[in-house]
């Protein structure tokens, strides 16, 4: 169980000063610096960041081109809240809560739709850079604004997010743990659970054994199937595999033949889910064409960029295969990762298998190191401080 938390007192309403990790350009090192952060405004909440973690996705925006430096960037974490804007409901000081790249206004027609996860309000507006009430950053340095990342900005020792971003947790939830929840593995977990739907006793193959890969190996084996399939040219990703549940691992590039005719060979005419993990376009396919026909379903979760294509026969429809998107494992934040923590503390979920290294705030800069020399990395864990 975490220590007790302290938040402190008489800060709300007030800037408040603390540590950053900003990112001013492209491929420049983060410099770690005292940053200024503004109370939070309408419907916005401030939150006190106790544990973060790193992501692939933190990596392409620092290398990335345009005009969003200097920014905090950061988008899983968990922490406690510090102080509510106006019309905050749902969390006050105090709360332990986790903050996500992607939202749940509860009001628009995705929101209250049983099917969709879309929010119209927070999926596509966080991105900007700016908060959405005012169009304006709450970071600044020295009067120069620093923009927001992703909508969360979490490497930072406090941070202000939309109200909408926040999910409130149990109480006594493992926040190291939980910081983990919130990209890869959801998406991961929530394409199987949520998206694909196995059955007990059947057959799935994952394409790319990165973390959302093996999410979804995880998903697939809490959904009792009985044969799931792991697809990556990487060596090191197949050795892990079975730690997650996978039973059967298959390189590719060591057959003469196309990979789905080797798992059709191995399952009777094809699999019946598949999951596309690797964000490679050739796979995308493959993972269609790899279904049994009359039910299989193929469940599209990582894109690697815009305008990537693949291309199909429409014939091979009429086999009733299924071929479907998913966004964030089709998962309502607020209302549905709460499940998943509840996982976790009952030992249903164990994320621990997941984290590959754990870094203070001061090694910030090892961490993405560890990207940058090409490392073998699931998830690094940052604690933030006390």
């Amino acid at each position: 169980m975490d220590n007790p938390i302290i938040v402190p007192e008489g800060t709300a309403g007030k800037v408040i000063k603390c540590k950053a990790a900003v990112a001013w350009r492209p491929w420049e090192r983060l410099t770690i610096q005292e940053v200024e952060v503004a109370p939070p405004q309408k419907l916005e909440v401030r939150v006190k960041i106790l544990f973060t973690s790193l992501c692939s996705g933190d990596v392409l925006a620092w290398v990335s081109e345009g005009p969003l430096f200097p920014r905090i960037l950061g988008h899983e974490a968990t922490g406690v809240v510090e102080s509510v804007g106006e019309g905050v409901t749902e969390v006050v000081p105090g709360d332990k809560v986790m903050m996500v790249y992607t939202g749940e206004c509860g009001e628009c027609a995705h929101c209250k739709s049983e099917e969709s996860n879309l929010c119209s309000l927070l999926r596509h507006k966080t991105n900007k850079g700016v908060m959405i009430q005012d169009n304006t950053s709450r970071f600044s340095t020295e009067g120069t604004p620093i923009y927001h990342f992703a909508g969360t900005s979490t490497f930072v020792e406090y941070t202000v997010v939309h109200a909408g971003c926040v999910v409130k947790l149990n109480p006594l939830a493992p926040l190291e743990m939980v910081c983990a929840l919130s990209c890869g593995v959801v998406a991961g977990l929530g394409s199987v659970l949520n998206v694909a739907k196995p059955k007990e006793g059947s057959s799935v193959a994952i394409f790319g054994l990165g973390v959302t890969g093996l999410a979804a190996a995880e998903g697939a084996r809490i959904a009792g199937a009985a044969r799931i399939i792991g697809i990556d040219e990487d060596p090191n990703r197949r050795a892990r595999a079975p730690d997650f549940g996978v039973n059967c691992t298959l390189n590719p590039s060591l057959y003469t033949v196309a990979i789905k005719d080797v798992i059709g060979g191995m399952t009777g005419g094809g699999v019946d889910r598949s999951i596309e993990c690797s964000g490679d376009p050739r796979y995308i396919l493959s993972a269609f064409d790899c279904l049994h026909t009359g039910w299989g379903v193929a469940v599209l979760n990582v894109v690697s960029r815009t305008g990537d294509e693949f291309r199909t026969d429409p014939m091979n429809f009429m086999g009733e295969k299924t071929l479907k998107g998913c966004f964030f494992g089709n998962y309502k934040p607020r209302s549905h990762l709460p499940l998943l923590v509840d996982m976790i503390m009952n030992q249903e979920l164990d994320l621990a298998k997941f984290v590959t290294y754990r870094f203070t705030f001061d090694e910030i800069k090892e961490a993405f190191k560890l990207y940058e020399d090409g490392e073998d990395v699931l998830i690094c864990i940052i604690r933030m401080g006390e």
